[in-house]
C-alpha cells in the first residue's frame, strides 16, 4: 500500500503520522492500548492489516504493549540505528508502517518482545485466526 506523505496525514492524526510515517515513538505508559485485556486482534491503524493476537499480549512493564509472537508474514524488520542504538525495527508488511521494535528479551517460548507504540494498532475483538499459519508454533 503506496501513498504519499499528503495522503497519509489526511487519514491519521498528527500523532499516529509521527509515529506510524516518521518513525517516531509514543510517551511511555501512555497509550491506549496498554492494559487492554480483551480477546481480539489488533490491526495496523494505518492499513487494518492484523498483525497480533491477543493470546501472545503479555505486560513487560516497558510502557507500550508488548507481544511474544506477531502473525506470520505480517510484520517485516530492519535494523535501526538511529539513538545512538542497534535495534530491530518493526515495520508493517503491508504498508511499512512504523510499528515499534523487537528485543530477545520476551518469555518462551519465543523469547522476543515485541514492544509497539499504541498508535500503530486498532483492536476488534474478532478473532482473526484464518489469517494464522497452521505451521506456526507460537499460535498452538
Amino acid at each position: 500500500m503506496k501513498l504519499t506523505d499528503q495522503q497519509w496525514q489526511s487519514r491519521l492524526t498528527d500523532e499516529q503520522f509521527r509515529v506510524m510515517r516518521l518513525k517516531g515513538t509514543e510517551a511511555p505508559y501512555t497509550g491506549t492500548l496498554l492494559h487492554n485485556q480483551a480477546a481480539g486482534t489488533y490491526l495496523c491503524a494505518c492499513c487494518h492489516q492484523p498483525l497480533f493476537l491477543s493470546d501472545n499480549k503479555f505486560d513487560s512493564g516497558c510502557g507500550w504493549p508488548s507481544f511474544s509472537a506477531s502473525l506470520p508474514e505480517q510484520v517485516k524488520y530492519q535494523k535501526d540505528f538511529s539513538h545512538g542504538m542497534i535495534r530491530i525495527e518493526i515495520l508493517c508488511a503491508h504498508c511499512d508502517a512504523h510499528l515499534g521494535h523487537v528485543f530477545e528479551d520476551g518469555p518462551k517460548p519465543t523469547g522476543q518482545r515485541y514492544c509497539v507504540n499504541s498508535v500503530s494498532m486498532v483492536f476488534t475483538d474478532e478473532q482473526l485466526a484464518n489469517v494464522v499459519s497452521k505451521d506456526d508454533p507460537t499460535t498452538k
